[in-house]
């Protein structure tokens, strides 16, 4: 399995759900709803109504005709666990991942109070790496709730990242990405924020995987974070590789 992707981390985009809003100011410059108004402009069928939250029923079935494994990041798009999913199509994304057990399906949501309601109807094979976006200390309980949910292999994706995460706790976490916001109005990383995190990953042994600085320009800020780039991945990884 490759992680060859515009998505540093992920191989592979899976969008049965298209469209989201915003909970919180991780939120404000939302590279999704970018690319979703571009393609709709162009004249995508499947972004007709732009960015706003839409069901893609015959696409919920294209994990069935991967035949080779690959990693694939699910509604890179939206957020699976928006309010205006039925719970019901939730439950048949993840038994369509736990029927591809060739395959890794990476989730970030926003919304782990709905994960943790949902949570004890979803199916939880090894396949299945459950996560959250945390950009600021204030979004930190998104972690406590994540913690909850019986996932063998849960990740933060701290990005965009805001600002300091002082009071980050790792425990029963198997992976972190930090990265800095990219595009227009794109808002500042700074060092002292990932070293932070960092050091605490290396501390818990836990995998760290540096995104970008990202930047109006992310090709030219580049990924590079004390003279080296970190892809590290969960040690769990190995077993699907």
């Amino acid at each position: 399995m490759s992680f060859n992707s515009s998505i540093e981390w992920t191989g592979d985009t899976w969008n049965p759900v298209t469209g989201c809003t915003k909970v919180s100011p991780g939120c404000k410059n939302c590279y999704a709803e970018r690319f979703a108004l571009r393609l709709q402009k162009i004249g995508q069928t499947k972004y007709a109504a732009g960015f706003n939250l839409t069901l893609h029923p015959t696409v919920l079935y294209e994990p069935y005709n991967w035949k080779s494994g690959r990693v694939v990041f699910v509604c890179s798009m939206s957020d699976l666990f928006h309010e205006k999913v039925p719970a019901d199509f939730i439950i048949q994304a993840f038994q369509i991942m736990a029927d591809t057990p060739r395959h890794i399906y990476q989730i970030l949501t926003k919304r782990p109070e709905r994960l943790l309601a949902l949570s004890d109807k979803l199916p939880w094979p090894d396949n299945i790496w459950m996560g959250v976006s945390v950009e600021s200390a204030r979004y930190i309980n998104r972690i406590d709730i994540l913690r909850q949910v019986p996932a063998s292999t849960r990740f933060l994706s701290l990005e965009p990242l805001l600002g300091p995460l002082p009071r980050l706790n790792l425990d029963n976490i198997h992976w972190v990405i930090v990265g800095g916001e990219s595009g227009p109005g794109a808002r500042p990383l700074k060092s002292d924020w990932v070293h932070d995190v960092k050091s605490l990953c290396d501390s818990c042994q836990i995998p760290f995987f540096f995104k970008q600085w990202g930047g109006v320009n992310k090709k030219r800020t580049g990924r590079l974070f004390e003279g080296r780039t970190w892809s590290e991945l969960p040690h769990k990884y190995s077993t699907f590789a």
